[in-house]
Parts: structure tokens; sequence; C-alpha cells
């Protein structure tokens, strides 16, 4: 059998050298970046004004004044205005390899290689198959019955698609259960099953959702009884009439409460009961607790009809049992996801089934441990700082000061300026969270990060 040209192009002497020669310059480069740095003052004006054009252009301000140069080094990343700092949000959970990943180099000279820049349902190339495979192993190796997967550019789109095959499989069932407090999307329809009336502002109802109070863990058998009140309560009141519940068993967007393998487990008996379908949407949860989904986590994997996975992964994906196999028609798209992140993609998945980050004393709980230590001492020395720390795994979050959104931006903005990116999570009261990349973190970088959390909150609460 001959050789494929597009093999003899990869391992063409040329493209070797190339692949070494970049790989090293990355190295050199990136070794500079070892701590914050304060922007260039020569810089200023200039990036100013590229920043306020950028904000009207797109209609809105950004939340900071964050435009990469396009290199990092790990948890560090440098800004266009000269400035280094410590990204602990990673994008909103995207950046799990961190800044400059030398593999993710190496995937997207690959990806460079390829002979389209996207790839999609009609024509894809031969790396699509291997990433289904794999996260179907993934959801296999956890104990579910999921046979099926499909790619898809967004966290969204796979939450559209899971709708669909949902809806598909129960005709005449239009209404949708889901967490208070959770977060889904900002689709039209998305939006809807999130729940905050200011995603959806001035938007029409195309979706109707009933919602069920989350778990309490300072209050395990009160929060579940409301809970099942709630959702026997809804199900009475349009028997038949629910399609599927979204269950995000870590709220994210709604402040990193972490739920209970028991309470769940209500949840998910009564539902089985009204044949409705179970979807994990793990779209941030993904990667980032014991196991690789936090259904497993919970041991839940039994109960999965549809998984929802994406941020760390690059592309994304719904994963579903047979039962769910769509109608011809039902799921097509013109992307499948770029050549880069497609190629990205097998990386990361690659080190998720072989790396040292999942059980009880792999990356994503050790972080978890480190960094919740150090917010626990903090708020037993100088309670008045902060509350918490709430979370698991690499999803880590503490309430800063009296825990209101005027104070959280004061905080965010100002560890942002002392060179720490974090975000915002929750309301009534808000939280700062953080998502760091826990495959590349280093201890330095999380006690320098920490020690930072505290000045900055000591300087904050006399604002």
């Amino acid at each position: 059998m001959a050789t494929l040209i597009a093999d003899q192009l990869a391992s063409d002497p040329r493209v070797l050298e190339a692949r070494e020669l970049l790989d090293s310059a990355l190295r050199d480069q990136t070794r500079k970046l070892t701590g914050i740095q304060a922007p260039d003052p020569a810089r200023a004006v200039d990036y100013a004004k590229i920043i306020a054009d950028f904000s009207h252009n797109r209609a809105g301000g950004l939340y900071f004044p964050y435009l990469g140069s396009g290199v990092g080094n790990g948890a560090l990343v440098e800004l266009a205005d000269g400035s280094i700092k410590y990204d602990f949000i990673s994008g909103i959970g995207v950046h799990f390899l961190g800044h400059s990943h030398p593999l993710l180099l190496n995937s997207g000279i690959s990806a460079a290689l390829s002979d389209t820049v996207m790839q999609g349902n009609l024509q894809q190339n031969r790396d699509s198959p291997p990433i289904v495979f794999l996260l179907l192993q993934l959801a296999k190796n956890a104990g579910s019955r999921m046979e099926h997967c499909f790619l898809t550019t967004s966290g969204a789109m796979a939450n559209e698609n899971a709708l669909k095959l949902m809806f598909q499989r129960k005709p005449g069932a239009v209404r949708m259960l889901a967490f208070e407090h959770g977060f889904c999307g900002r689709t039209l329809a998305l939006s809807q099953i999130t729940d905050k009336p200011l995603y959806r502002a001035g938007l029409p109802s195309t979706l109707p959702v009933d919602y069920i109070p989350f778990f309490d863990a300072s209050n395990p058998t009160g929060s579940t009884e409301k809970a099942m009140l709630a959702l026997r309560t809804h199900l009475c009141r349009y028997p038949g009439q629910h399609s599927a519940m979204c269950l995000e068993l870590i709220l994210g967007e709604g402040g990193y409460w972490v739920g209970d393998h028991d309470f769940f487990l209500r949840i998910l008996t009564e539902l089985k009961a009204h044949n409705i379908a179970v979807w994990f949407d793990e779209i941030q949860t993904f990667g980032r607790t014991s196991r690789p989904f936090a259904f497993e986590h919970f041991d839940l994997a039994q109960w999965a009809d549809v998984v929802t996975v994406g941020k760390l992964t690059q592309l994304c994906a719904t994963l579903f049992t047979p039962e769910f196999k769509p109608q011809p028609g039902l799921l097509s798209q013109t992307f499948t996801a770029s050549a880069s992140a497609i190629a990205a993609a097998q990386v990361i998945l690659k080190m998720l089934l072989e790396g040292d980050l999942f059980g009880p004393g792999g990356r994503n709980m050790h972080v978890h441990r480190i960094m919740t230590q150090r917010f626990e001492t903090t708020a037993a020395r100088r309670p008045q700082l902060l509350r918490g720390p709430y979370g698991l795994g690499g999803m880590i979050a503490f309430t800063p000061l009296d825990g209101s959104e005027a104070k959280v931006k004061v905080v965010l903005k100002a560890l942002f300026d002392a060179g720490v990116i974090a975000f915002y999570a929750g309301s009534n009261p808000a939280r700062i969270r953080m998502l760091p990349p826990t495959s590349v973190v280093t201890q330095q970088d999380i006690d320098t990060v920490c020690d930072i959390v505290e000045s900055t909150l000591v300087a904050c609460a006399d604002i």
C-alpha cells in the first residue's frame, strides 16, 4: 500500500526540522516569562486606544482591558501592553494547558499543514474519528452507556444538539427542567434554561422551563426535600410535558455550588419514573474533578442519557445512548471545528486518558487542596476578608468581603491590576471564581496568586 502524500508531507525532513526549530524558539522565548510584570508605559496610549476602539466596534466594553500578545508560559500570559499576569481563569476554563504549551504548538503545526482551515459535517479529515473514539472511551470507562458522539464548534451548539435529541425522542413533551441558578448558554433556547433573566431581557420566550432548588451542603436533608417537593409539583402540574432535565452537577456560573450523590439520586430516580431524559451538562466540569466526568465523580454514570462536554476540549461534543439516536437530518452543521481545534483536542484527550490528573491524589484534587487550604487559612485568620472556599477539583471560588456585586468588581479589577486574572460567579452573594490550568500550574504559581489575593482583599476592604 502506497504511503499517503499527507504522511509524506508530515515526515518530510524539512517539516521535521521546522518543528524542532519552532519548538526550540518557543521554549527559549517563553522562559523569559518568569513572573508578574507591570505594563510598559510607552505602550499605554496605543493600548488604551485599541481597547477603546475595539469596545466601540463590538458594541460593548471588555470586562478586563485584556488583549494577549500571543505568548505565555504555563499559567503566565503576556498582554499587548507589555504586562505579564497570572491567568487563573483560563478563558473561563478553555486554556487547560495554560499558555504556549509545546504540545499545542506541535498540534498547531500539524493543523497548519492540513489542507483546510475548517472541517465540517460534509467533509471531515481522518483526525475527527479518533476524537469521537476517545470521548466515548472515556465515557464508557466511567460506566455509562454512551454509544454515540456528535462533534461541534461550541458548548452552546453541543447543548442545542442535546435539546434536539431529547425533544425528538419524546414528541409532544415541550417543557424542560433545570436547577435554579444554573447556566446553560445564551442562545434563544439555552437562555431560557439559564436561570438569569438578565441574559434573556428583550428576547421572546422559546422554551418553557421549570426550576428545581439545588443542593445546600449546610442543610442536606432540608434542601433535598425542598428540591423533591418542587420537582413533584412541576410534574403534577404538567403531567407528561417534560422532555428532559438539564443537570449541572456543580453549578458553574451559579457560584461553584457542589452537589451530592444522594441528592442527585433522589432526583434521578423520580425523573426516570416519569420517562424524563437525564442530561448532564459537563461543559465546564469535564476534566476538572477527580474523574474525567463529574457524573463519574458522583457515581451517577448509569443514569446518563445525554452528556455535553466542551471548554477544555477545544471542540465540543454531545454524547448520547442508543435510545437518542437521531432521525436523518436532525444534526448537521457547516463546521465541526477548525483543524487546529481538532488537533489540539487530540492532544488534550490523550493527556486526560494517560496523565496524572485524576484520582484522589491526581493534580486536579491536589491543586484544589492546596488552594482551598490557603483560602481557609486566610478566612480563619481574617474572616472579614473572605468566606469559603467553595467548588471542587479545578473549580475554586470564594466570597470576598461583603459578597456584594459592587465589591466583587472592585476586587477583580484590583487583582487584575496586581497581576492575577480571575472572574465572578453567583449572586447574593457574588463570588470570585478561578479555573487554574491544573495540568501545568506550579506550587510557586499558587503561592504567589494566593498571597496577592490576600493583600488585594486587605487593600479593598478599606475602599
